[in-house]
């Protein structure tokens, strides 16, 4: 951490070059002593990323920022600040603290929050920076929380971790095994700190291979921000072995899109299925994530267009967590009825379909945009078809 960036007059020229082009900016140069070019694109690069995820810091004074890549992993506060309000206590272990953001928010419900982090550096900007926001219940460490922990006699109320894929983990898939630290190989090392652990993961993994990697598991949170699934919050409670439950949550700009089911529950279900009725219904991200698939059509009394089509109908509008139209028309998907829809200008969503969104555009030359929206999907009957709709 170079201090020097923290100078006044050094302040003062990355707010005033948050817009200027970095690449001119290098070749430029600047003649501050003691303080590089590169260090300054760094702090300008960074602190752009904090503008719309982490406003607080972006809008706080002398706050230092890491590379942009510490920016980009770690949790934005509207994500934060959900997660900070589903537990309570007197104290709380953050063990991966990363820039900070979730033990700020944790702050805010624990009378203590310990936050380990094993980049010394790192550590040093969080200790800076908490400073700055006026926080002082944080305890930063620079070290691996859990071996620390491990030679203390400190009993927490919550654990929290958020462990981080390795590097030398390829493609899409993993398990939590894949990740630093190994929270499955470690969990009675945890269970010896806490009763209560929150584990944060990326929406890429799969629940029911988390599930069967965790023992324990009381609840599993999906959490989606404008319709975009950002993480997975999994409950593991010391001597739990009941049913998990899932709760989704679509965090919108002036609302919370909020669904539960019990998981057991879910599997036991059936859907009825029907054709389109009059209005047209879609889960949120965060829902089909989920895979309560069953569970929302049995909530809301809906019906499946189809087993795995995943759009629901009914003849009346309900308050429903996800998107919701009129059905103006359905026509099936052939060359003679997709005439009426050829050099028109629609929104157009896949569910069950065999074509893509720009196979379908490039074929009948519908161009993006517009009040219509159509569902190109597959009914009951098996038979493809275009559900014609006005959004509610």
């Amino acid at each position: 951490m170079n201090r020097h960036l923290l100078h006044t007059e050094i302040q003062h020229f990355i707010e005033e070059n948050l817009h200027t082009n970095v690449s001119k900016l290098l070749l430029k140069g600047t003649s501050f002593p003691k303080v590089s070019t590169t260090e300054i694109v760094e702090q300008i690069e960074a602190k752009l990323k904090c503008k719309k995820k982490l406003p607080t810091w972006f809008s706080t004074n002398n706050i230092y920022y890491p590379n942009k890549l510490n920016i980009e992993q770690t949790s934005s506060e509207v994500s934060a600040k959900y997660k900070s309000q589903l537990i309570t206590g007197k104290t709380i272990a953050d063990l991966t603290g990363g820039f900070g953001v979730d033990s700020y928010y944790f702050s805010k419900q624990f009378k203590t929050v310990d936050h380990f982090e094993i980049n010394k550096n790192l550590s040093e900007i969080v200790t800076h920076n908490l400073k700055q926001l006026g926080v002082t219940n944080v305890h930063t460490r620079a070290t691996d929380g859990i071996d620390y922990l491990k030679s203390q006699s400190t009993f927490y109320d919550w654990l929290y971790l958020d462990p981080s894929r390795r590097h030398d983990v390829k493609g899409k898939v993993f398990f939590l095994n894949d990740c630093e630290p190994n929270v499955p190989e470690r969990l009675d090392d945890l269970f010896e700190l806490s009763d209560q652990i929150l584990i944060k993961t990326s929406p890429l993994l799969d629940i029911s291979s988390g599930i069967s990697e965790l023992s324990q598991v009381k609840t599993i949170h999906i959490v989606a921000v404008n319709n975009e699934v950002k993480e997975l919050l999994w409950h593991i409670e010391n001597g739990f072995n009941g049913d998990i439950t899932i709760k989704t949550v679509n965090l919108l700009e002036e609302s919370h899109q909020e669904f539960s089911f019990i998981l057991k529950e879910e599997s036991l279900a059936n859907s009825r299925l029907d054709f389109p009725k009059s209005f047209l219904f879609e889960p949120n991200a965060a829902i089909l994530k989920s895979g309560g698939f069953n569970s929302i059509a049995n909530k809301f009394q809906l019906f499946k267009l189809h087993q795995h089509s995943h759009l629901y109908t009914s003849d009346d509008v309900i308050e429903f967590p996800g998107r919701s139209f009129k059905i103006e028309s359905v026509i099936d998907y052939s060359k003679k009825s997709m005439r009426q829809l050829s050099n028109t200008k629609a929104n157009i969503t896949i569910r069950n379909f065999p074509e893509s969104v720009q196979q379908i555009r490039g074929k009948y030359r519908i161009k993006d945009g517009g009040i219509t929206y159509l569902f190109f999907t597959t009914n009951s009957d098996n038979k493809k078809i275009v559900i014609v709709c006005s959004k509610l």
